[in-house]
C-alpha cells in the first residue's frame, strides 16, 4: 500500500468504520454511567470511584502490551487483523452486560465487566491505531487516514451526545433508557462495522520472522527515542488542555454565566462544529506539513482561550462566538500527532530493523490517557482551592477564579504543546527519504540474526 498515490475517500470512511462504536462507547464511560450506577443501581459513589479507576488502570497496562504483541503477531491475514476481529466480539459482549445490566449490580459484577471491556476495546483501538498508519506510507496520505477517523469519530461522539437529550425528552431522569440508547448503538454497530473496516484494505503479512518479546527493548525503543517522547509530551499537553475546559465548562455555564440551561448545549454546540473541524485541518496539514499544521492549530487554541477572558455573564454571544471557534479548531493537535507517530516508527525502523508502530501508538494512547486523568486531578482541586463550590453561593472574586482557571490553564498547556513542536525535524522531505530508503532495501526490516 505505500506506493498508492491517493486512497479514495470512500474507502477511507469504510476502513474508518471501527471509531463509530469505539468512540461511542467511550464517552458514556466517563461521563455517563458512573452518575446512572449511583442513581439507578444503588452503588456507593466511593465504590463506583475504585472500579472504574481500576478499570481505567487496567486499561493503560493493556496498551503496551497489545501494541507489542500486535507488532509480533503473524498470520496469513496480517499483524493487525486477528486482533481486531477477536477483539470485536469481546468488545460487543461486555458492552451487553454493561449497557443492560441485570437487576442487581453488584462491585464484584462492575468489575468483571469493566476488565472485559477495556480488554476488547484496546484489542481494537491499538491495532486498528497501528494499521492506520501502515496502510500508507505516504507522509500526507497518512494524514487523510488519520483525518477521516476524526471525523467518523467526532460524529459518534456527538450523535452519543444527544441519545441522552432525547431520552430526557421521553422519560427524564431515566438512567436506564439512556444507557439503553447508548448501548444499543454500540451494539447494533460494532460487528458491521469491524466487518466493513477488516475487509476494506488487505493486511499483507511481514516477512520477518517474529522477534521474542523483550520488556527492556520495548522501553528502550520508546524512551531512547526523543522525537517520539517530544510527540508524546506534546500530546499530552495538548489532552491536558482540553480536557480542564470539558471538566469546568458546565460550572463555567451554570455558575460564572449564569446559564444552566446551557451547561450541556455548549458541550454539544462545540461538538456539532468540531465535525467540520477535520477537513479543515487535513487541508491545513496538505499545506504546511503536519508539524507546522499542529503548531497553527495550538496557536489558535490559545488565542480562542486567551480570550475567554474578555467574556462576562453579559457577552454571552462572546461565548458561542469562541466555542464555534473552538470546534472549528477541536483535535487539530491531536489530528496532525496520531498522523506523525507512524512517521516516528518508520524513522525507527530504518535505524534499528524493528517494527515498533503498534507500540508506539499503544503509548500515545497512554499519554492522552494520562493527560486526562491528570486535567481533572488538577482543574477541580485549584479551583476548589480557590474557593468554588457548586453547592454554595460563590463570590464575584471566586467566580472570576473559576474564569482564570478555565481560560488561562488550557492556553498555557496548548502553548507548550506548540513550542515541543516548533523546531521538529521530521518533515515531509526527511520523511520521504526515509521511506525512500526503506522500499529501496527491505532486507533492512528484518532484524539480523
Amino acid at each position: 500500500m505505500t506506493g498508492t498515490p491517493s486512497l479514495s475517500g470512500w474507502k477511507l470512511t469504510r476502513f474508518s468504520a471501527i471509531a463509530l462504536p469505539a468512540y461511542a462507547a467511550t464517552l458514556p464511560l466517563a461521563v455517563n454511567l458512573p452518575a446512572i450506577f449511583a442513581r439507578d443501581f444503588g452503588l456507593s459513589l466511593g465504590t463506583i470511584g475504585a472500579v472504574f479507576l481500576a478499570g481505567s488502570l487496567w486499561g493503560t497496562l493493556l496498551d503496551p502490551l497489545i501494541g507489542a504483541l500486535s507488532d509480533r503477531t503473524r498470520s496469513r491475514i496480517g499483524r493487525r487483523k486477528p486482533w481486531i476481529a477477536g477483539g470485536s466480539l469481546l468488545f460487543t459482549l461486555a458492552a451487553f452486560f454493561l449497557f443492560f445490566p441485570p437487576v442487581a449490580v453488584t462491585p464484584a459484577y462492575l468489575a468483571a465487566v469493566l476488565f472485559a471491556f477495556h480488554l476488547g476495546w484496546t484489542a481494537v483501538q491499538i491495532p486498528f491505531l497501528a494499521w492506520s498508519g501502515e496502510i500508507s506510507g505516504q507522509y500526507h496520505e497518512r494524514t487523510r487516514v488519520a483525518t477521516y477517523q476524526s471525523v467518523v469519530a467526532a460524529s459518534s461522539l456527538f450523535l452519543t451526545l444527544v441519545l441522552p437529550t432525547i431520552a430526557d425528552q421521553l422519560r427524564p431522569g431515566d438512567g436506564r433508557l439512556q444507557m439503553a440508547l447508548m448501548g444499543g448503538l454500540v451494539l447494533a454497530t460494532t460487528v458491521p462495522a469491524a466487518l466493513i473496516s477488516l475487509t476494506t484494505f488487505p493486511e499483507e503479512p511481514p516477512l520477518e520472522a517474529p522477534e521474542r518479546f523483550s520488556l527492556r527493548q520495548s522501553l528502550t525503543a520508546v524512551f531512547a527515542n526523543p522525537l517520539l517522547l517530544k510527540v508524546l509530551a506534546s500530546d499530552f499537553a495538548v489532552t491536558l488542555g482540553q480536557t480542564i475546559r470539558s471538566s469546568l465548562i458546565v460550572f463555567f455555564a451554570t455558575f460564572y454565566m449564569g446559564r444552566p440551561d446551557w451547561a450541556a448545549g455548549l458541550f454539544l454546540f462545540q461538538f456539532v462544529f468540531g465535525i467540520l473541524a477535520g477537513p479543515i485541518w487535513l487541508r491545513i496539514g496538505l499545506k504546511l506539513g503536519k508539524h507546522r499544521a499542529a503548531v497553527l492549530g495550538e496557536t489558535v487554541q490559545v488565542v480562542i482561550n486567551l480570550g475567554l477572558l474578555l467574556v462576562t455573564p453579559e457577552r454571552f454571544g462572546l461565548l458561542l462566538a469562541l466555542t464555534f471557534a473552538q470546534g472549528l479548531a477541536q483535535g487539530s493537535g491531536n489530528l496532525m500527532l496520531r498522523s506523525i507517530v507512524a512517521d516516528v516508527a518508520d524513522k525507527h525502523r530504518l535505524e534499528t530493523g524493528e517494527e515498533r508502530t503498534g507500540l508506539y501508538f499503544s503509548v500515545f494512547s497512554i499519554a492522552s490517557k494520562s493527560a486526562g486523568a491528570v486535567a481533572v486531578g488538577v482543574a477541580l482541586p485549584l479551583v476548589g482551592w480557590l474557593g468554588f463550590d457548586p453547592k454554595a453561593a460563590n463570590s464575584p472574586e471566586v467566580l472570576d477564579g473559576l474564569l482564570y482557571v478555565f481560560a488561562l490553564c488550557p492556553a498555557i498547556a496548548h502553548t507548550i504543546s506548540a513550542a515541543l513542536l516548533a523546531r521538529f525535524p521530521l518533515d515531509e522531505a526527511a520523511h520521504s527519504e526515509i521511506r525512500r530508503r526503506l522500499d529501496a532495501a527491505p532486507a533492512l526490516l528484518v532484524p539480523a540474526e
